[in-house]
């Protein structure tokens, strides 16, 4: 018997190093890869979003340093779903593509690659990528910002010529644009734009020239094009919902939100931000008394507030409830009553002053919210940066003023296609959001005329378009230094603010090359503005 089956052993071929279950390049399904591909990039935009909108006041940044609120384990998730997910599916994508002729799966995917490779320069300066996804080479050495952005735009250029190219194999899961190529054309062309534009301090000339043809050519997102990620209503698992309704209207609690920037969209004006209840939805309509529940009505705003005459603890008195910048206290009995996510982009309530608690996931739009990546509005705010700092084609007014219209037009337009627009419309009927949006108009025009530094008021203005868009918020701050005169820290000294973060934990540990930064004041290579905090505040 020993001997029978050492014969019947030996005379099988089997390589017990090849796992039976393992995808390979035989048995790998493209369009798998491709819907892993897009899911894996929402989730990245969302995870490098959420550090931008907080570092930008655009919601609540707690801690009492930037130190301990940024720490080399807090985008470990980042760092691992970008190279190990999403870059990782489009490099075994590519060559499967590529002999297939899936020409529309490769643009995608391409225009994908170049997003994430500007988001982990935006995000850290010098990373790994000509060695980083080399199954062989365990230890990948960084190369410089400056040629991983180079390799982006190769990669929007690729792209494009796949959308264009004919005869294409395949029919891609789209879930962005339904193979809708043209508005993936307009897409690679704005993100062309993004690039010129980040680059336009360190690479004036090329800028310029490049923005130029861009707007020569005048084929960037058009209304209607917007590129935006979808949510649907589904709790079981997965989630469908967007992540910000489903971590705050489940049970209550959840985020809190800026109160420098709601100041900015209620008081700071005169008058009501046209935005703010879609952005936004008030648990209690009116400013709670109770120090136990806020204790900062009790308490004289810090010094460095006081010499800056900065929005302190609570904007105005009708029930905007949200945290200052760098709060570090503990967390009161507020989760009912703190100001929560609107429908805009969460999927949540429209704010018709009911002041009801958002302990139920079946209130507002259920979670149907989104992502706005790249939004139509968004071109016209980067081509009014463009013209007033380059001197590129258009009147910079003109078009910042083009920039707030589409995006109060947009807020409004894709909130009544979901459950809540019953209540939009019986609350504020179009004639009157209208009427509001022309006269948000009137005063920015006035305001900009008079203004002696231009970029101050369209900064803002971008800022205030940017409710669920951190990055690129993040990246105006750093590129503009607007908002200026933003918000400080509750502790006189809040540390170091982030140029760009530390580099995570598990890179740190599993690759012998690794080198951290001395803090996170280190500029990526597009960012010569002066070093500090102070250019910023």
């Amino acid at each position: 018997m020993i001997a029978a089956s050492m014969l019947f052993a030996t005379s099988c071929d089997l390589d017990l190093q090849d796992d039976p279950n393992a995808v390979t390049a035989a048995t790998a399904d493209p369009n798998f890869l491709l819907n892993s591909i897009q899911l894996g990039y929402q989730g990245v935009f969302n995870a490098v979003g959420d550090d931008g909108m907080r570092l930008t006041r655009i919601i609540n940044q707690g801690g009492a340093q930037y130190e301990g609120a940024y720490t080399p384990g807090t985008t470990n998730g980042y760092w691992t779903g970008t190279y190990s997910g999403i870059l990782a599916d489009i490099a075994f994508l590519e060559p499967l593509a590529e002999e297939g002729n899936l020409q529309r799966h490769l643009g995608i995917a391409k225009t994908i690659k170049a997003m994430v490779y500007m988001h982990l320069v935006d995000s850290y300066g010098d990373v790994p990528l000509s060695e980083a996804l080399d199954p062989s080479n365990f230890n990948p050495k960084v190369d410089t910002g400056e040629s991983v952005y180079s390799a982006a735009l190769v990669a929007l250029n690729e792209a494009d010529a796949h959308f264009k190219a004919a005869p294409s194999a395949g029919t891609p899961n789209d879930y962005f644009y339904g193979r809708n190529y043209t508005k993936w054309i307009r897409l690679v062309n704005t993100m062309k734009l993004r690039y010129y534009l980040n680059t336009r301090l360190v690479k004036t000339a090329e800028s310029k020239a490049g923005i130029d043809a861009l707007v020569a050519a005048n084929n960037f997102l058009k209304v209607g094009d917007d590129f935006v990620w979808k949510f649907g209503t589904s709790r079981a698992d997965p989630d469908s919902r967007h992540p910000r309704f489903a971590g705050q209207y489940t049970s209550g609690g959840g985020d809190y939100q800026s109160t420098y920037y709601m100041w900015h969209l209620t008081e700071a004006k005169g008058f009501d931000d046209p935005r703010v209840r879609y952005y936004m939805y008030r648990q209690t309509i009116v400013n709670s008394t109770n120090p136990d529940e806020i204790e900062c009505i009790t308490q004289i705003a810090p010094p460095q507030y006081l010499v800056g005459n900065f929005i302190y603890c609570l904007p105005g008195q009708r029930g905007y409830w949200g945290r200052d910048h760098l709060d570090p206290d503990g967390i009161p009995p507020d989760g009912l009553k703190r100001t929560a996510w609107g429908v805009f982009p969460a999927g949540g309530r429209f704010d018709n002053n009911s002041g009801a608690p958002v302990n139920n996931p079946n209130l507002g739009a259920q979670g149907a919210g989104i992502h706005p990546i790249m939004l139509a509005a968004y071109v016209d705010f980067m081509l009014a940066e463009s013209a007033l700092t380059l001197g590129t084609a258009g009147n910079p007014k003109t078009l910042m003023l083009d920039g707030i219209k589409k995006h109060l037009e947009y807020v409004r337009s894709w909130s009544k296609t979901t459950t809540e627009t019953g209540t939009i419309t019986g609350f504020t009927p179009d004639a009157t959001y209208a009427s509001q949006v022309g006269n948000y108009l009137t005063y920015v025009s006035t305001e900009y005329d008079g203004a002696p530094v231009k970029m101050k008021i369209i900064g803002r203005e971008y800022w205030l378009s940017l409710f669920g868009n951190g990055t690129e918020a993040f990246n105006l701050y750093r590129r503009t230094g607007q908002p200026s005169n933003m918000q400080p820290g509750l502790e006189v000294n809040p540390g170091t603010f982030p140029r760009s973060f530390f580099y995570p934990l598990n890179y740190l540990v599993t690759n012998t090359n690794a080198v951290q930064k001395a803090d996170q004041s280190v500029q990526v290579f597009w960012d010569n503005n002066p070093a500090g905090n102070s250019w910023v505040y």
